[in-house]
């Protein structure tokens, strides 16, 4: 009977501490319930749970390759544009596979499908990830999503129009004059999808800088006393992903550290609104309002 008392009352105690925890905050019973939730669900099911969304984003790809199949030969033409207007005018581009004049077109077709269903991609990976999210992450995750995808397309766009001209105008110019440039369509479609990817990701490190300040990896502080490490980095790292020349260098070094000087400046105008929000509330409770 002792025993049995003993028992009962460290069940009461942690019935006790369990209701006191419960009543402290609100974010303390979201946490409570998404644990309990998710413990509750056997790693199968969120395995299932996974293969489903990933069923989901093939079928989106799908679906867009095969509406956008039958113009892959345009596909590629408007990509080899930049090329094709550096070229001199008895040259032209050339096919050194049998089969690189229909898997060529077929690969790019397969990236502009991805590329055109990345917002629908993000928006499975966000329904995957969200019922493990607390709400005052769900409320920074929609912004940095939506400003993912846009930072992205960006990336890309800039390196299409802008960087793709200036390097492959940089290398046509440095030929020499005993050798013809006639550049393999498969090894021009390799370099460009690379750069395209490059500058895609490069371009999210305002939503990545912003992320690492909210969430307490670094500090503001301390990126502004490392800036100029940082910027050696971003000179650094674009020596070594982009094409050995100067030109891509720049335009991605530079970019780089003007898409981290936007994220540190996010992030200072986020802290102080929160700042300015949590003043407001504690003045309201001191009044008695």
């Amino acid at each position: 009977m002792g025993l049995f008392k003993r028992q009962k009352s460290r069940q009461e105690k942690l019935t006790d501490s369990a209701i006191e925890a419960e009543t402290e905050s609100e974010d303390s019973n979201d946490t409570s319930d998404i644990l309990s939730s998710l413990a509750d669900m056997p790693i199968t099911e969120h395995l299932i749970e996974l293969r489903v969304h990933l069923i989901k984003i093939c079928v989106a790809v799908l679906i867009i390759f095969l509406a956008l199949v039958g113009f892959s030969r345009e596909l590629y033409d408007f990509l080899s544009d930049p090329l094709v207007a550096q070229l001199p005018a008895n040259s032209t581009m050339i096919a050194t596979d049998i089969t690189s004049n229909f898997m060529a077109p077929i690969r790019l077709t397969i990236f502009v499908a991805a590329f055109f269903a990345m917002p629908y991609i993000l928006y499975q990976i966000w329904s995957f990830v969200a019922p493990g999210l607390y709400k005052k992450e769900k409320k920074v995750a929609i912004p940095v999503l939506l400003s993912s995808i846009f930072l992205f397309y960006s990336g890309v766009a800039f390196a299409y129009f802008i960087v793709l001209k200036g390097v492959l105008k940089f290398f046509i110019m440095f030929a020499p004059q005993n050798v013809l440039p006639m550049t393999d369509i498969d090894s021009y479609l390799s370099f460009a999808l690379k750069l395209f990817m490059v500058f895609g990701i490069t371009f999210e490190i305002p939503v990545v800088t912003l992320l690492l300040i909210l969430v307490g990896i670094v500090s503001i502080q301390s990126l502004q006393d490392k800036r100029r490490y940082i910027i050696v980095g971003c000179f650094a790292v674009a020596a070594i992903v982009t094409p050995p020349d100067g030109v891509s260098m720049l335009m991605l070094a530079i970019p780089m550290w003007l898409l981290f000087e936007l994220g540190l400046f996010l992030a200072k105008i986020l802290i102080k609104e929160d700042r300015s929000s949590v003043l407001a509330a504690v003045n309201k409770e001191l009044n008695g309002e």
